[in-house]
């Protein structure tokens, strides 16, 4: 069923040529003319990096909220509703208010040329200045440097997860130029705080930190965690925290979490050990290595066996994937099939390398919608490079049913990844979309 807001969102697609255009000019005009929201925002913590960005923030979310502090999200994309996007004091946007929002910037766009995200960044601002919350964790949608997020000038912190090589027609070829498109989110005096880097990256990042005298705080210099007996170590210039593992899972969530911890120990000195462990073992982040235990396409799988989802779609991602089934085979052997569909900018033989050896094989999908989808057929070959066996099918659950109706020695692991896109698909038609 369209929503009002859906029609309104397909209109607005149409005010520039171009889905991506990096600018901060028309957004700041948008803003000047909303009565400039951006100066009545709660505190920010402005989050950039190619992985782990909704992971930390997801970790950090909790954590606040578990203080008995109100959070304002902003994210994306969005899975299965555009809803997902802006978490209002905790809550999802609801579909009124965002349509009332959605309507007011476009009349005072009047028809001038502007960006989807530029446009609904500045709704999303008005909404948030509107609403009272003690916490802002706005997430970058694309690079830093030109991103309609970076109108903001005066974050309380600002963060930089994990970077590697992604979107390099937007942001360049290179670790270092893309290290500094990210690093474009670092304000003077601000404090930053930086996961664990490739050390060509860490060397931008520490470069713009120290011309700006933001006063850093590196992973694995200054702060850092380790699974230890079961148990989350962290620690810092501060202390140590004895902790629970996180509810998310896969190993490369330990480092999200202390990127997570690192930024509260910064910008919110006061919450508790308490209130960090209560955000671990409540953060949710769907289609982040989610197992799927309901649902239509639960149903599809032999009886016993496991299904996962994850939204991984880089080289970077491919190696958590590949580390975290790795640690499951460890724990719990069963057969490992994946279910695989990419976007035809990604680099899908890189996403998928980590598997070889440990996949059985992939059943290669195409992606619905107007995404930019690569074929099934490029899905294969690109798993065949990658040293996988591998075959085309036309669905999600063709490739379940397909794997379904095979003789398994034991039930199998199946993981369907490779786009955001194809998991929202999946969550939709699973139904157990977002909440």
């Amino acid at each position: 069923m369209m929503l009002p807001s859906d029609a309104i969102l397909t209109r607005l697609s149409g005010l520039h040529p171009k889905k991506i255009d990096l600018s901060l000019g028309r957004i700041g005009g948008l803003l000047a003319r909303l009565g400039d929201p951006r100066r009545r925002l709660p505190p920010v913590v402005h989050v950039a990096g190619t992985n782990g960005k909704g992971s930390t923030i997801a970790f950090m979310r909790a954590m606040l909220e578990a203080a008995g502090q109100r959070v304002h999200v902003y994210t994306s994309p969005h899975l299965v509703r555009f809803h997902e996007r802006i978490r209002l004091a905790g809550t999802l946007v609801e579909e009124a208010r965002l349509a009332a929002a959605l309507e007011e910037c476009e009349r005072l766009n009047a028809g001038e040329p502007i960006t989807l995200f530029e446009m609904t960044t500045a709704v999303a601002f008005k909404l948030f200045a509107e609403t009272p919350a003690d916490a802002l964790l706005l997430e970058v949608g694309l690079g830093g440097r030109y991103d309609a997020t970076n109108v903001v000038d005066r974050p309380l912190a600002s963060v930089i997860t994990p970077v590697s090589i992604d979107h390099v027609e937007f942001l360049g070829d290179t670790i270092e130029k893309i290290a500094f498109e990210k690093a474009g989110i670092i304000k003077r005096g601000a404090p930053l705080i930086v996961a664990a880097q490739d050390p060509a990256a860490r060397a931008v990042i520490e470069r713009e930190a120290e011309r700006l005298r933001a006063p850093a705080r590196f992973g694995g210099q200054d702060f850092d965690a380790r699974e230890e007996r079961g148990r989350l170590v962290f620690e810092d210039n501060d202390g140590l925290l004895d902790l629970p593992p996180p509810r998310l899972a896969g190993r490369h969530q330990i480092l999200n979490a202390a990127t997570a911890i690192a930024t509260l120990r910064a910008a919110w000195p006061d919450v508790t050990p308490a209130a960090i462990e209560q955000g671990l073992l409540a953060a949710d982040w769907p289609a982040r290595l989610q197992r799927l235990t309901r649902g239509a396409l639960v149903d599809l799988v032999p009886p016993g066996a496991e299904l996962w989802l994850d939204g991984g779609h880089n080289a970077a991602g491919g190696v958590a994937l590949g580390e975290a089934m790795a640690d499951l085979d460890a724990r719990a052997p069963r057969p490992l099939v994946l279910v695989c569909g990419t976007l035809a900018t990604k680099d899908t033989t890189g996403l998928l390398k980590p598997f070889a050896g440990l996949a059985r094989r992939v059943l290669c999908v195409p992606i619905g919608g107007e995404h930019a989808g690569r074929p099934a057929a490029e899905v294969v070959e690109a798993a065949r490079r990658a040293g996988l066996a591998a075959s085309e099918t036309g669905s999600v659950s063709a490739a379940l049913r397909e794997i379904a109706a095979e003789d398994w020695p034991s039930p199998p692991r199946v993981l369907i990844a490779g786009s955001l896109y194809l998991a929202g698909e999946v969550l939709a038609e699973n139904g157990t979309p977002p909440r």
